[in-house]
């Protein structure tokens, strides 16, 4: 059996409770990108300081919303949008029915952050384990996600604009000031970037992955050699 299943990964069900309700609308205001459109997308869930708290995927499933998230955080994610939910009538909580899978190459549904991250799509929560598979892969392209690499970073500091993490034109969000303010002065002075482990800066590094022999730093811009730097952030 080809390994798919993304076993570190949940999905959050949000789900209308009243015909009057609408999930978009509400996530909407809550999150860096535009749920309003096209999905999926990559998002994060800001502290009020435009740092991350939590990055996910945004499914659509008719009126209902899924998120594909880190499963150590699901439970914590799912308190988080409970405060913002105040007394609207929308369920938010895990579906042990659905999980997330990926596989490598082209396909109908392509990573909404970079083509050459390959496939992922919801589906039943069995099949052979790809999670080593997929963090090799992710990592290989320089792509950062979840709390050990992205946690109380600003999110433009995480690349999220080249990543298709955020949008510009959507309104307000949670951290969304600080954010915006940033891109209006074009002014991010850190970025994170995935380099070998041999060269991590202990006082800047976010992870280590010594099997794969690479770490993530959090580093000043002036500081990133550009052999470093992948495809997609050189374009950028």
């Amino acid at each position: 059996m080809t390994a798919t299943c993304l076993a570190n990964r949940a999905v959050i069900r949000l789900s209308p409770q009243d015909e009057a309700e609408d999930v978009r609308a509400f996530l909407q205001g809550l999150v860096t990108n535009d749920v309003a459109g096209a999905l999926p997308c990559w998002a994060a869930l800001l502290s009020p300081q435009g740092k991350v708290l939590f990055d996910f995927l945004i499914w659509a499933d008719g009126a209902d919303l899924l998120i594909d998230c880190e499963a150590d955080q699901a439970d914590a994610l799912v308190r988080r949008l409970s405060l913002y939910r105040l007394r609207r009538k929308i369920g938010i909580a895990p579906d042990p029915e659905l999980g997330v899978h990926w596989q490598v190459g082209e396909g109908p549904s392509p990573d909404p952050r970079l083509s050459a991250l390959g496939q992922r799509w919801l589906g039943t929560p069995d099949g052979e384990n790809a999670e080593d598979q997929w963090l090799a892969h992710r990592l290989s392209h320089g792509v950062c996600e979840g709390r050990a690499e992205l946690a109380d970073l600003l999110w433009l500091e995480c690349n999220a604009a080249e990543l298709n993490g955020v949008s510009f034109t959507k309104g307000c969000y949670v951290g969304q000031e600080n954010t915006a303010r940033m891109n209006w002065r074009q002014k991010v002075n850190r970025r994170l970037v995935v380099l070998p482990l041999a060269t991590s800066d202990p006082a800047r590094q976010r992870a280590a992955y010594p099997d794969l022999g690479l770490a993530v730093d959090h580093r000043r811009v002036e500081d990133i050699r550009p052999e470093w730097l992948p495809d997609w952030l050189q374009q950028a």
